[in-house]
């Protein structure tokens, strides 16, 4: 059977985060930045599906085959790594420190980020044939996302605050979802749609992604989205990263790992018929 049990792919994640964190400086910020991109293409795919045929169900719908192909050629997203590293770490794999754990995040971090901003420049360009015209309909609609998910948090002031960092956390509970989802199955069919399921519950309700955002807010300010890189990083990439990984490590890696992963208790282990004792006539 494909199907892989609940112990056996919490294993999985485990033996992932340690092997994210012993992984060298340059694979590291290389798989990033390929994932960044990908998911920033993704993510420009989605947009510009959504104008074209004006249902934004269909752009969420396809919005994770970008999230499918950077796992299955591993890659790492910032939100993959939230969820995995910190495993390894609380199981005591050897050699594993939590120095160890936050520069694989900040190393991800750089990555996703540089990939993310290159193709907002290409996407620029795209749009704008080079910066020699208006943005077209879809580099407008760019250009009013980075209005309406800063400025329109900033309105409601902490309340604002609040909503932005509960979209963080429900997004990567699912993303994470999505990528503990990809483990549960050993055919690359499984996997993907495993994977697809929760993607698109994230994307479709407008929850706030760390790696989108990267792309999405250099987008706006490059195609005269109204907001500054300070709305950018106060009133979205900062409080949605935070956000993120809440919803990873709590609810997604510590759930697992405690259930399924934990050192067995005396009362956990049921004995065996031949270790009972034997019944007095």
């Amino acid at each position: 059977m494909s199907y892989v049990s609940p112990p056996e792919f919490v294993g999985k994640m485990i033996d992932a985060g340690e092997s994210k964190i012993h992984m060298s400086t340059r694979d590291t910020v290389i798989r990033a930045y390929m994932a960044g991109a990908i998911l920033a293409l993704a993510a420009a795919f989605a947009v510009s599906v959504t104008v074209e045929t004006g249902a934004p169900l269909i752009g969420a719908l396809l919005f994770p085959v970008g999230f499918c192909l950077l796992y299955l050629l591993g890659f790492d997203l910032l939100t993959g790594v939230f969820t995995l590293a910190p495993l390894a770490w609380l199981d005591k794999r050897p050699g594993v420190k939590l120095t160890g754990v936050l520069r694989n995040w900040g190393l991800v971090f750089l990555g996703n980020f540089a990939g993310a901003l290159t193709v907002a420049v290409l996407m620029a360009v795209i749009v704008t044939f080079a910066f020699s015209v208006d943005p077209n309909a879809v580099g407008q609609k760019l250009g009013s996302i980075g209005e309406s998910r800063t400025l329109g948090y900033a309105e409601h002031g902490a309340a604002g605050m609040l909503t932005l960092f509960v979209r963080g956390v429900l997004c990567n509970w699912m993303v994470s979802t999505g990528v503990v989802a990809a483990m549960m199955s050993k055919s690359v069919s499984g996997k993907v749609i495993g994977m697809w399921m929760p993607i698109l519950v994230f994307f479709y309700m407008g929850f706030e992604h760390s790696v989108v955002n990267m792309f999405l807010f250099p987008s706006g300010l490059m195609l005269g989205g109204d907001f500054s890189i300070a709305d950018y990083l106060i009133w979205n990439e900062i409080p949605t990263v935070l956000g993120n990984l809440v919803g990873g490590v709590v609810f997604v890696g510590l759930t697992l790992y405690a259930t399924h992963a934990r050192p067995k208790t005396p009362r956990d282990v049921r004995k065996s018929p031949s270790e009972l004792p034997t019944p007095v006539a």
